[in-house]
């Protein structure tokens, strides 16, 4: 599969043990200070159970995230499942 998001592959990201565990991928925030991502099961979590791994990482284990790879700085994609249709919403 061709790369198609705005960072390498090796650039880190923010996420979560649940996520690298196999658990769905349902928030995504492309954030607009340092266009950095981070990929999320769309639970509540304290800030330092935040995980920082390589892009690669979460897209080997959920490659159907590829779907938002164009999603703008500033800007988060929520669904409400996989195989769900991705919403997208501005940062305030």
């Amino acid at each position: 599969m061709a790369w198609m998001f705005d960072q390498a592959p090796s650039v880190a990201c923010i996420t979560c043990r649940s996520v690298l565990a196999g658990a769905p991928v349902l928030v995504v925030t492309h954030y607009d200070d340092d266009h950095s991502w981070a990929f999320l099961d769309g639970e509540t979590a304290e800030p330092e159970q935040a995980l920082i791994v390589a892009m690669a990482s979460v897209l080997e284990l959920h490659p159907d995230v590829a779907e938002i790879a164009s999603l703008a700085p500033g800007w988060t994609a929520s669904r409400a499942a996989v195989g769900s249709r991705w919403s997208m919403q501005r940062h305030r």
